[in-house]
């Protein structure tokens, strides 16, 4: 290629307790023995870069109560151009996804809403699930999170640090977002 900057990837993110840049970093592990120059920065930073110096832009957001935080929405409005101008890739870290019947782009009840609600449809999407770490959370977070838990036939224990990602399909998935072509 001869545009440098087609090779530098931008993984903007907005996580709520850490494990989302958890999956980015290993995303940037797979993009850079790819060759790749990588940036990963929280979505709240992203804007303050020149963004029409990155090739490639991946979003990915948590979901906290069943939605994403309102920053990413914002975002993808903000740079819709500059994501359709380029190859670009979304993914969603949540719960449920530790479900089979529910750890697709297509089945993901919380991913296939937020892709709705947006007029940018990327053209790669993913959906992994996350981690459960009641020990890390307040009070009120711990429990309301215990009773959807309850209610949909997950962890309860309050002790319990549960890392439900599938870290071969998180690399699969940096593997294909590298492959994109333009």
């Amino acid at each position: 290629m001869n545009d440098p900057s087609a090779e530098h990837v931008l993984i903007a993110y907005a996580t709520t307790d850490g494990h989302t840049r958890r999956i980015c970093e290993r995303l940037k592990q797979v993009m850079e023995s790819l060759g790749r120059q990588v940036t990963v920065v929280l979505l709240s930073d992203a804007s303050a870069l020149d963004l029409r110096g990155f090739g490639r832009v991946l979003i990915g957001a948590s979901i906290r109560y069943g939605h994403h935080q309102p920053i990413v929405a914002e975002f993808i409005k903000q740079h819709q151009a500059l994501l359709e101008s380029r190859p670009s890739a979304f993914f969603s870290v949540n719960i449920v996804a530790r479900k089979p019947n529910k750890n697709t782009p297509e089945t993901n009840p919380y991913c296939r809403k937020f892709l709705k609600s947006i007029s940018w449809q990327p053209r790669l999407t993913a959906v992994f699930a996350g981690k459960l770490d009641y020990p890390s959370y307040g009070f009120v977070d711990r429990q309301m999170i215990r009773l959807i838990m309850l209610i949909t036939k997950g962890p309860t224990d309050p002790k319990a640090v549960l890392e439900f990602t599938d870290w071969a399909r998180v690399e699969a998935f940096g593997r294909e977002f590298c492959a994109l072509t333009a």
